[in-house]
């Protein structure tokens, strides 16, 4: 009788490993909010230190996301080769300590090639978490706690959002770079001592001791031991990334990177300017920096929704809805800016705009087999990534042409309808 994990995952309750995993994932990707958004919480606080233009900003804002769009790509594949969880412990190392060196930065030069390097870590972080939450929780729920992991993003910005508040105007924009560094340097042991290995890497790659340390996993779970290891046929390349453009994922392959790309475009345009378009609109520096924490706690309730009715109505479908209504809301903008709902709708655009990408990440990972499956959700983050990528720069382009609000997001409304309609249409039978 074949040994299947999944089935058996599906077929009990879920245990305290599986929920510390589920805890842990929450927690890195807490980390990864926080270090992603400590940029444009600062940005205020640099420009006005260094007297730079928005267009140099944005360039740093794209330097961070080329560095995780190469993290996605590169780094994060890896865990299909060595283990969803060393893939986790080297990208939370990274992560902790560029962001802490980040506060020595005195040009320039020095920010873009810190942002870089800590983009590799964070990156990897969110692509690997999100493939070990897929392969530790049952069929029926999977999208829920998928989407929950990830929405740990958003709650570390919020948290970031907070601190920065209180810490910049007193303090200086360095001292959020040592905060949110070290913070990311004590998951260190958080990783080593209490994070599970994938029990479907264990069963696929057989790495040395993986019976040993497979079976210690399955007593925690009050699943029986195995007495040997299954016979496995590898797959022969080594990252399979040719996997992905086979004839039966080439195509929803494609359209579900083409999907991410629009989202994350819109995505990153809001997250990286939202608190610079909000102090030029008058905000003082601290309110401007509450304006990004009220979109990402929106954005948080965004994705806990988005998961309780992707796993009740579908996928595709809540994804395409979600995507579509954040086009129009953000279509509209300009007819709220200087109202007292303003706050409102920034809350209402993390809510849709980050459900239905986050939303995308747990279809990646239901898309794609254990074989590659970090392989195919990171490189669907590095095809959205390269829209990150584009988002900021041409948004810092609009801004320092004199293009106002309500122009930039209905510009920016564009792409997010474009994600809703293609997710609607994409073409696997795997996913509702």
């Amino acid at each position: 009788m074949t040994f299947n994990p999944k089935t058996l995952i599906d077929k009990n309750p879920m245990t305290g490993l599986q929920y510390s995993t589920i805890l842990i994932c929450f927690l890195m990707n807490m980390l990864d909010g926080m270090d992603v958004l400590v940029i444009s919480y600062t940005a205020p606080a640099i420009t006005k230190a260094w007297d730079i233009s928005p267009q140099a900003l944005g360039t740093v804002f794209s330097a961070g996301l080329f560095g995780m769009t190469i993290g996605t790509l590169f780094l994060a594949p890896f865990a299909d080769k060595i283990g969803r969880k060393s893939i986790i412990l080297i990208s939370g190392i990274i992560m902790g300590v560029c962001i802490y060196l980040t506060s020595y930065a005195a040009s320039i030069t020095e920010l873009l090639i810190y942002r870089f390097v800590s983009g590799l870590g964070i990156g990897s972080m969110l692509a690997s978490t999100a493939s070990l939450a897929s392969e530790y929780t049952p069929n029926k729920t999977r999208d829920f706690w998928v989407s929950f992991v990830i929405s740990g993003y958003p709650i570390g910005a919020v948290v970031a959002g907070l601190v920065a508040a209180k810490v910049i105007p007193t303090e200086g924009w360095q001292q959020m770079f040592r905060i949110a560094g070290i913070a990311s340097m004590f998951s260190v042991p958080l990783i080593l001592f209490f994070l599970s290995e994938s029990i479907d890497f264990y069963l696929r790659t057989q790495p040395q001791n993986a019976l040993e340390k497979l079976n210690k996993i399955l007593a925690k779970m009050n699943i029986q031991p195995l007495e040997s290891l299954p016979i496995i046929d590898k797959i022969k390349s080594k990252l399979p990334v040719d996997q992905l453009l086979k004839t039966d994922f080439k195509k929803p392959t494609l359209q579900l990177w083409a999907a991410l790309f629009m989202a994350f475009a819109a995505l990153y345009f809001l997250t990286s300017w939202i608190p610079k378009l909000a102090k030029d609109a008058g905000l003082s520096m601290e309110l401007a920096i509450y304006a990004g924490t009220v979109f990402n706690i929106g954005a948080f309730f965004g994705i806990i929704t988005q998961g309780y009715f992707s796993s009740k109505y579908g996928l595709k479908k809540t994804l395409g809805v979600i995507l579509v209504l954040t086009g129009v809301l953000m279509a509209s903008f300009g007819l709220f800016v200087g109202s007292d709902v303003i706050l409102l709708i920034l809350a209402l655009l993390g809510f849709g705009i980050q459900g239905g990408f986050v939303g995308l990440y747990a279809l990646s990972a239901r898309l794609y087999p254990t074989e590659f499956r970090t392989t195919g959700v990171g490189w669907a983050m590095g095809a959205g990534r390269l829209g990150g990528i584009v988002g900021p720069m041409i948004g810092g382009l609009l801004i320092g042409a004199g293009l106002g609000i309500a122009t930039n997001f209905l510009i920016f409304a564009v792409p997010a309808l474009l994600s809703g309609l293609i997710t609607a249409k994409i073409d696997s039978k795997e996913i509702s």
